[in-house]
């Protein structure tokens, strides 16, 4: 009896296809062929059927070798858009993408997270219309979105899990109350993921290993190990700021309820307390970073001893995850190399020497857009993916059929 031997569907091999083509090369179908081992009379069907849906397109015509010259085909980034949306505590972001990761459009407001879920989600959803409207789109042409909050998340079923920050968003289903209005897939994931994401997208993509830190409110960092993002079992891997510090501010509370967390000696909001109380008119974390630009001493000694305390925990990270690369972002990366030179000083200073051999410890220069980006490129790896391809084609198939 001949043994069964499973058959790819039409989809299934058209998405094959598409995946070699993501990266925005134009191809003929010869070198399309050549690339997949595959008759060009096969190449022909599965082209034809991404044609249809639309995901390739025709860029102009090769140089003939004789006769009629090969047409040259590539990723059709504007035939779907993916909504990228940025929750802070204090801000609201969302910007469209498109299928090539290219911003078409972005806006930022003011939106407190303490309002609940359901007034900054209807926040989310009238910029996105809006922006929607600004481009000429219908909400037809979203292939997913892609959310960044400030606290952690269950990323299976986008659910927030006891964020501290986020009073009435325990256990609120997200994706489902964005699909009322968006029937896409929705990814939620913790705002460091999505902004380790960002910058390893954009900046390191050829980087194995990556820690992200964002040092703002809270401070936090997003793993990239072996070019995956690490989330942990609970989806709480990462999360420095609740790390004691030894020898520092051990008498300092935290929010979390523990006694001189990371957080609570260098964050934003702990740096302004400690220049307060010294006589400066400081009371924001944005008043420190006005504070080192003006140049007061006390500010910058402030900045720099937070960056020895962030390195003090860095460091064992460096020797535990080994990355090539640790990126510094969040709002108080603006007092620029003070707060870097703290975190170097002992970072290289405690560290094993092999691991920081090549390690570079830089800033971010995103500005704040690490988020956005990264939710981009989290929702595009999902809705670009063979799977997602392949139910596309298959729509797209019976629709015109």
């Amino acid at each position: 009896m001949d043994s069964f031997v499973p058959q790819s569907s039409p989809a299934t091999a058209a998405s094959e296809v598409f995946q070699l083509m993501r990266d925005g090369q134009a191809r003929t179908k010869a070198e399309i062929a050549e690339l997949t081992s595959s008759a060009r009379s096969t190449v022909s069907a599965r082209l034809d059927l991404l044609l249809s849906a639309g995901l390739l397109v025709p860029v102009g015509e090769a140089a003939s070798t004789g006769g009629r010259p090969p047409v040259r085909f590539a990723l059709n980034a504007a035939s779907y858009a993916v909504l990228a949306v940025d929750l802070g505590a204090s801000h609201a972001a969302v910007a469209i993408v498109d299928l090539a990761g290219e911003v078409l459009g972005e806006v930022s407001v003011p939106s407190d997270i303490t309002e609940g879920p359901k007034a900054v989600l209807d926040r989310v959803t009238g910029l996105a219309r809006q922006l929607l409207a600004d481009q000429g789109l219908t909400a037809e042409a979203i292939a997913g979105i892609g959310v960044g909050v400030p606290g952690p998340v269950e990323h299976s079923t986008g659910r927030p899990a006891n964020p501290p920050i986020m009073p009435g968003w325990h256990d609120f289903d997200i994706p489902a109350y964005l699909g009322e209005t968006f029937s896409v897939p929705v990814l939620v994931d913790n705002d460091v993921n999505v902004m380790a994401l960002g910058e390893h997208t954009t900046r390191w993509p050829e980087t194995d290993d990556l820690l992200y830190v964002k040092v703002a409110t809270g401070i936090g960092s997003g793993i990239i190990s072996n070019r995956r993002l690490v989330r942990g079992a609970l989806g709480t891997a990462g999360d420095l700021g609740h790390v004691q510090v030894s020898g520092r501010g051990e008498d300092v509370a935290c929010r979390c309820g523990n006694l001189g967390c990371l957080e609570a000696v260098a964050a934003g909001p702990a740096i302004a307390t400690q220049l307060g109380a010294s006589g400066l008119p400081v009371e924001t974390p944005q008043d420190v970073v006005v504070a080192v630009e003006r140049g007061e001493v006390e500010a910058v000694r402030a900045v720099r001893e937070a960056g020895r305390a962030i390195g003090s925990v860095l460091a064992t990270c460096v020797s535990l995850l080994n990355p090539s690369v640790v990126v510094v972002g969040g709002s108080m990366s603006a007092t620029g190399e003070y707060l870097l030179a703290g975190i170097r000083e002992v970072v290289y200073q405690r560290s094993l020497p092999l691991a920081t051999h090549q390690l570079r410890i830089v800033s971010s220069p995103l500005h704040g857009r690490e988020a956005l980006v990264g939710a981009a490129a989290m929702v595009l790896e999902d809705v670009l993916s063979p799977r997602s391809v392949d139910a596309l084609i298959e729509r797209r198939t019976r629709a015109t059929a």
